[in-house]
């Protein structure tokens, strides 16, 4: 796989690479064509997965590079990331108040930014996933990115391994939108479009991030922290929230932890 990838620009492979966790969201879409509803243990419990691998992902891919190339910052190796982090925080606050959107789980009356009342169910759900799909893709991108910088085999294999990790935890995302449309009575088609559709911000973002790291080398590891800072948001933001509030804590913390582990494990064992 490395071999196929080392035949393409960064800012190519992003895009490549991206269009499998797109793809990884459509798969979890296509659930809608085998059942109407889902158990709700179940989607906590995958809630609470892809809340963990974002997390994992947060530091072992994009944090710990941050530091690690700061070693020579004349204010400390610290401050990119720390800075980079909290923009990111920042960031995503900002469109979360703007972007209409809404949680999986959550009642219509709970929805959030402007005007959100104005929008249908569907649109507001694929909103909120689109809104949490966007660090994802930067996040992609910036790893690939990076090598346009000098990345070694390494590297790149680290920056497949985010990808892999990003599209492992999409597929709960396809789920998350596409099945509460089908229990409402949409049909099965514009369900599996909507699930589908909202990873399609992936591969845009990604080739944005790759793009504006590949060409100004100083900003990257404020890029790589910047879309940790973004990622963690959403985490604690709407990806927790959502997979605890019918109940089921313990599964979807549980979840959670072995996510993380298993988003840990890829990128010590293969980054």
């Amino acid at each position: 796989m490395i071999n196929f990838f080392q035949n393409f620009t960064p800012i190519g492979q992003a895009f490549i690479a991206t269009l499998f966790t797109w793809g990884m969201t459509a798969l979890g879409a296509t659930l809608v064509f085998a059942t109407k509803t889902i158990n709700q243990r179940l989607l906590d419990s995958m809630l609470g997965f892809a809340g963990g691998v974002m997390i994992a992902a947060s530091y072992w891919s994009l944090l710990g590079p941050a530091i690690e190339m700061s070693a020579d910052n004349a204010i400390g190796a610290w401050f990119p990331a720390a800075f980079g982090f909290l923009l990111g925080g920042i960031f995503l606050w900002g469109i979360d108040k703007i972007l209409p959107h809404l949680h999986p789980n959550t009642p219509l009356s709970k929805a959030e930014g402007l005007y959100p009342k104005e929008r249908k169910r569907s649109t507001l759900l694929v909103l909120a996933i689109t809104l949490h799909n966007i660090p994802e893709g930067l996040a992609v991108g910036i790893a690939f990115g990076a090598l346009a910088n000098g990345g070694t085999e390494a590297s790149l294999a680290g920056a497949l391994t985010l990808a892999l990790g990003i599209g492992i935890q999409n597929f709960p995302e396809g789920v998350a939108v596409s099945m509460p449309l089908r229990g409402e009575g949409m049909s099965r088609r514009k369900s599996f479009f909507y699930g589908q559709f909202s990873g399609m911000v992936e591969p845009i973002a990604a080739v944005i991030g790759a793009f504006a790291v590949a060409f100004i080398e100083p900003l990257l590891p404020y890029a790589l922290s910047f879309a940790a800072g973004a990622m963690i948001f959403v985490v604690a933001e709407e990806v927790i929230p959502s997979s605890q509030e019918k109940g089921n804590k313990d599964l979807a913390s549980m979840s959670l932890m072995v996510g993380f582990v298993l988003m840990m494990i890829l990128d010590v064992a293969l980054g």
